[in-house]
């Protein structure tokens, strides 16, 4: 039986369970990802200034083990399923009794969560299982520019590529869409950014917000993009609103602007063509 005619619930069980593992192996890209750029930086730093190159542990996404980062023991299998050994082990380090961060069943648990919706609304054909490989990148970027205001190149440009690839069998859009998508997608942040640092003298945002944009203009095709600089502006301007006024942020300390990105991105794919649809309703056209 092919993969596409499994029944419903199968195919929804299955891709709650893939997307929790999945969610799981995102919190190691999370954590370890820009641990890793930052070691490739100073190395190249230091070449550069024909100075050695500092000596440090093998690290990459699948060494060393996962360990406790407060006591250093090593998470043991039983230790490492998604949600369930949080719940089993009650938050808490098995040897030390640290806390464990609840960012790591939250994420699990989202990534199950949104695979599932994915599924559900493209099924588990050739778009739904892309679609599933758009949305785990947007998971890990989110997370990744919250914690560190990066997009790593890593991740934005080949599945910018992936889109244009994609595309080229019209699985989203059709390719010219993607193309212009991709180019429109890019330019719109880069031209915010420089009227921007024109008007104030100061950068508003990184090249990697215009990269995430013309990553979703491939993948989405360029009539989605206004949709996402909307959403992603609207929700942006609220959250960091919110943070100024009920927690006393500075306003002058930077907000990444790609988790409203890869969200509003991720709204537009499950729903973006419906929710132009029903605006141009509204509007009379």
């Amino acid at each position: 039986m092919e993969l596409a005619n499994l029944p419903a619930g199968v195919l929804l069980a299955g891709a709650l369970i893939i997307g929790l593992l999945v969610g799981s192996f995102l919190n190691v890209v999370i954590h370890r990802l820009p641990q890793m750029l930052e070691r490739e930086w100073r190395a190249q730093c230091a070449e550069l200034c024909d100075e050695p190159i500092p000596e440090a542990p093998p690290l990459n996404l699948l060494t060393p083990a996962s360990t406790c980062p407060a006591c250093g023991h090593r998470i043991r299998a039983w230790e490492n399923i998604p949600i369930i050994s949080y719940l089993l082990l009650r938050g808490r380090c098995s040897a030390c009794g640290s806390a464990i961060a609840k960012r790591y069943p939250i994420v699990e648990l989202a990534t199950g969560l949104l695979s599932v919706a994915v599924i559900w609304q493209f099924g588990a054909g050739a778009q739904g299982l892309f679609a599933l490989l758009l949305l785990w990148a947007l998971i890990a970027l989110t997370f990744i520019d919250y914690d560190t205001q990066l997009l790593p190149d890593q991740i934005t440009l080949p599945l910018l590529w992936l889109g244009i690839l994609v595309n080229m069998q019209g699985v989203f859009v059709p390719l010219t869409d993607a193309v212009i998508g991709a180019v429109a997608g890019y330019l719109v942040l880069w031209s915010v950014f420089h009227l921007f640092r024109l008007l104030t003298g100061k950068e508003g945002m990184g090249y990697g917000d215009f990269k995430l944009l013309a990553l979703l203009g491939a993948w989405l095709g360029w009539q989605l993009l206004p949709q996402i600089v909307l959403v992603s502006s609207l929700v942006g301007a609220a959250v960091g609103i919110g943070l100024i006024v009920a927690g006393g942020r500075d306003r002058n300390h930077p907000i990444p602007f790609g988790p409203y990105l890869a969200t509003a991105g991720l709204i537009a794919l499950l729903w973006g063509p419906a929710l132009n649809d029903a605006y141009l309703q509204l509007a009379g056209f």
